[in-house]
């Protein structure tokens, strides 16, 4: 106690003695000049920090020559034969051994846009939240051909996910053009996805037009690339790029373009999910990726279409 006295003491003389000396003030002022001082370079630093950033995010620059990884190295070549008839060639039909190991190979198809029945919205969700996911369309025609179109990042050799890097231009965009056998067997066989796969109700020059857009697009970015950004070009943003330029009412831009985990919801709000199903019922029943597993001795597109047709 004796102990504690003595230090209490000692401290107040000390302080009593700064104060009556000025020396207490002297100090106080030397530490709002050193505050003031650091403020005034924090915020230079920050500044140019800031500076170079953005300087640097401008002059980045997208590619068509870049050391691709294998799955991305070949976009596919549209050639318009007619205004009703397209030839696609290097169509991505891999057959994958697991969710990282394929045997690459490419189809080249001609396709009537007269014969275009159906396009199905899918979604598979990376989380049961809203959260991300990745989407894409898939169009079906009456002699029983289907084909993906599917927005998504393409990567370098040895390159990885990141959503910095999806932000600050380091990934080019490319539609992938596919056989669902490819992009969605992938998703549901090896990399176990859960899968929604809705029926949209369009017209049928409605869906040419679609299809015809998407196509363009595609064939544009295998010339003028660009790059892929979390925000505002994404897997869910070009679509809703393309349904809007079909579009008298205009969908608004809102978390589903880049949370897309539950965009069904809106898709259903918009009346364009043919279907009678309330919203979660529709969920359910358009889930596909349990029912592709189950069954391997029919054809994929078949037997993801024998619950919801």
């Amino acid at each position: 106690m004796r102990y504690k006295e003595i230090v209490k003491k000692s401290t107040w003389k000390i302080y009593t003695f700064l104060r009556r000396s000025h020396i207490y003030s002297v100090l106080w002022m030397c530490w709002l000049v050193f505050w003031y001082m650091f403020q005034r370079v924090f915020l230079l630093v920050f500044i140019s920090w800031w500076f170079l950033l953005t300087m640097w995010w401008i002059s980045q620059e997208p590619s068509l020559y870049r050391d691709w990884e294998e799955q991305d190295a070949i976009l596919a070549d549209i050639t318009w034969l007619s205004d009703n008839e397209v030839r696609i060639d290097n169509i991505r039909n891999h057959t994958w051994l697991s969710d990282s190991e394929f045997t690459p190979w490419y189809l080249s198809e001609n396709y009537s846009l007269s014969e275009i029945e159906r396009v199905y919205y899918s979604i598979t969700p990376f989380s049961d939240r809203d959260g991300p996911a990745h989407t894409m369309l898939s169009f079906s025609f009456s002699d029983g051909k289907h084909i993906v179109i599917s927005a998504e990042v393409r990567k370098e050799r040895w390159e990885s996910f990141s959503i910095l890097g999806w932000v600050m231009n380091q990934f080019e965009l490319q539609y992938v053009i596919a056989t669902e056998e490819d992009v969605i067997q992938l998703r549901t066989h090896y990399r176990k996805n859960e899968v929604y796969m809705y029926p949209i109700l369009l017209e049928q020059d409605t869906l040419q037009l679609l299809f015809r857009s998407m196509l363009f697009r595609a064939d544009k970015l295998s010339r003028e690339p660009e790059f892929y950004h979390t925000f505002w070009n994404n897997c869910t943003t070009t679509i809703l790029q393309h349904a809007n330029a079909l579009r008298t009412e205009k969908i608004a831009f809102n978390r589903y373009a880049f949370l897309p985990a539950h965009s069904d919801r809106l898709v259903y709000e918009l009346g364009l999910i043919d279907t009678e199903l309330s919203q979660s019922e529709a969920r359910a029943y358009y889930r596909i990726d349990e029912i592709a597993r189950q069954n391997t001795s029919l054809p994929f597109s078949e037997v993801i279409r024998r619950e919801i047709r």
